[in-house]
């Protein structure tokens, strides 16, 4: 693994390329004395709007902390609209199928149509939503009936931090309204590659070889067969022997969303996310491995035969970057012992689901059928909360776990878990007027309790 380094600025210099400086980018507009820079001041800022994010702005809003959202995308949700992933993992025991993760999380599988507000069990251990477009018309109306509490930013980048001692004073936006400073109270990272919290200087590790990335993607007007499955897989290790396919797993063809439409997880693209250019190379692959298993199928598989490429998702879905080093820890004995923390604040119930850099057929692991499986456990708030930084929490996958927790850990419901306590304890931080570092995570876990939320690992 990796420790954090400093983040210089990067330079890039190509031979014979003509090297600008600041001066000479200036426009003319801006050196004749333009409008300033814009600033926002507000309560809480939340860097990214996936599950973590959407679930810890909503939160914050409705605990009455002026609050700000930015999302890169034009659309909130994260990996279940920009990667596509409809799946709502996390929120039972793969057993009993018990519903472990309630709050936020539950509202959002609820209103999708797939259960009942007040249910205690889903018919399976992670169900799936009926429409990812219609889930991003769910997000936005709830965004919207925070009214004048949250604010949202789509289309808008975080691209620096401004910290001073150990408070992050300003973070830099990046949209059409050209770069924009905001300056707020409490931060939230739910960027998902701990963006922020490394910028600002927070510890992170990050391991040299990280799991690999899958774009998700669907093909219309296939016909059910039996053994689709075994003759996708056939015809993808008969591409792979010819040299069109470099990797895969499974496959899994599902017919998820339509009678004759396949949505397809195996896709498998070594790379590392926090390089810019290593991840545009990762989206290039990305989509030229989809559509050369859509021709594999096309040519070898009778069902493909009047099939056509429907859509890849516009994001290539990353599992795993850098984790930041928090004030707790979690450790994989703390899971697999189902450890109990007085600052639980939320639920884990995954497998242990660590993706290797290679091909496997069948499933996603080298160790299928045969999971690594803890029961339900606890994730504290210290999890959540950085060691050099007192005005910035963390959730979602980058929190502070080791690498086998986070496995775990990583995944939707569980990200959303963890994006409504750092929500909560932000407004609760104001309203106290203590740096969310110093929080006591016990009122926060008691605070998520009187609304619906928190830990449920014993009920």
């Amino acid at each position: 693994m990796t420790p954090s380094p400093p983040h210089p600025r990067r330079t890039f210099l190509q031979t014979g390329a003509v090297v600008a400086t600041a001066a000479t980018l200036t426009s003319p507009a801006r050196a004749a004395g333009a409008a300033p820079r814009r600033v926002i001041e507000t309560d809480v800022l939340v860097c990214g709007g996936g599950c973590a994010g959407s679930a810890a702005a909503l939160a914050a809003a409705r605990a009455g902390a002026s609050t700000l959202l930015v999302e890169k995308a034009p659309f909130a949700g994260g990996i279940i609209t920009s990667v596509g992933l409809p799946y709502f993992d996390g929120i039972a025991h793969i057993d009993t199928h018990r519903i472990v993760v309630r709050g936020i999380a539950l509202e959002l599988l609820s209103q999708s149509g797939v259960c009942t507000p007040d249910a205690t069990t889903v018919e399976r251990h992670n169900p799936t939503i009926p429409n990812t477009f219609e889930f991003k018309l769910l997000l936005d109306r709830l965004f919207r009936e925070q009214g004048d509490r949250l604010r949202v930013l789509f289309n808008t980048m975080v691209c620096d931090t401004q910290a001073a001692g150990h408070r992050i004073e300003s973070v830099t936006l990046a949209n059409k309204d050209g770069l924009v400073t905001v300056k707020p109270k409490v931060v939230i990272d739910c960027s998902g590659d701990a963006d922020v919290a490394a910028w600002a200087g927070a510890s992170y590790e990050q391991n040299a070889e990280v799991q690999p990335l899958t774009l998700h993607f669907r093909i219309a007007n296939v016909k059910p067969a039996p053994g689709l499955s075994a003759a996708c897989k056939a015809a993808l290790v008969a591409a792979q022997g010819r040299g069109e396919l470099p990797h895969f797993y499974g496959p899994g063809v599902m017919f998820l969303f339509g009678k004759d439409e396949v949505y397809i997880h195996g896709v498998r693209v070594p790379a590392n996310p926090t390089d810019a250019a290593d991840l545009s190379r990762a989206e290039m692959q990305g989509r030229a491995d989809a559509h050369a298993m859509f021709r594999a199928w096309k040519r070898d598989v009778p069902a493909f035969q009047d099939a056509y490429f429907q859509e890849a998702y516009p994001w290539i879905g990353v599992r795993e970057s850098r984790r930041i080093l928090g004030q707790y820890i979690l450790t994989e004995a703390d899971l697999m012992q189902a450890r109990r923390f007085d600052d639980a604040i939320a639920t884990g119930c995954w497998y242990l689901d660590l993706h290797p850099n290679k091909t496997t057929l069948n499933g996603a692991n080298d160790f299928d059928p045969k999971k690594v499986q803890p029961e339900p456990y606890d994730i504290p708030y210290r999890s959540l909360v950085p060691r050099e930084l007192t005005n910035l929490l963390v959730a979602g996958r980058c929190h502070s776990a080791t690498r086998g927790a986070h496995a775990s850990t990583r995944v939707t419901v569980t990200a959303m878990a963890m994006g409504e306590a750092a929500g909560v304890a932000a407004a609760m931080a104001l309203r106290e007027r203590v740096e969310v570092a110093a929080l006591d995570g016990v009122k926060v876990r008691e605070a998520l309790a009187q609304i619906g939320g928190g830990p449920f690992t014993d009920v």
